[in-house]
């Protein structure tokens, strides 16, 4: 990513898809609609086109542009350390949110995806019951919390 909105939006879209088909779409959407306003502004049958090889396509199109216009209206396109605004966005959950605040503002956070779950489990540092949420929780106590 080149712009810190670029991470969020690349993030959001890598849910259920690899991150190879990401890349592929968002070197493509990211050069056509190189800032907010234009995403924003963005024909939405053009952004699904972009998308497509993705899953989910039509509802992350909708996300995308929505979290673009929010962020030019609401925060004059600077990407907040604000993690209750981040998982108010369509799309944005604590993952995601996690993702960026440790890649953009340095936080001591851990993204905990299927694979962080499942391996986690495995290794007896979780329980098989444990929630995501839970899961996040017993790794932070296995990390010390600087960067």
């Amino acid at each position: 990513y080149n712009k810190d909105y670029e991470l969020l939006l690349a993030t959001m879209l890598s849910a259920q898809t690899t991150d190879k088909r990401v890349n592929e779409v968002t070197s493509i959407l990211f050069k056509k609609y190189d800032t907010l306003e234009k995403l924003a502004n963005a024909d939405i049958n053009d952004i699904i086109n972009i998308i497509r090889p993705i899953g989910t396509f039509n509802k992350k199109a909708y996300n995308l542009k929505e979290i673009a216009r929010r962020l030019k209206e609401e925060k004059d396109g600077i990407l907040p350390c604000d993690r209750s605004y981040l998982e108010s966005l369509p799309g944005v959950g604590r993952k995601t949110t996690n993702v960026v605040l440790s890649n953009i503002y340095n936080e001591a956070l851990i993204a905990v995806d299927t694979h962080v779950e499942r391996v986690s489990k495995r290794l007896g540092i979780a329980d098989e019951s444990d929630t995501v949420r839970e899961v996040e929780d017993k790794l932070n106590k296995y990390f010390k919390k600087e960067i």
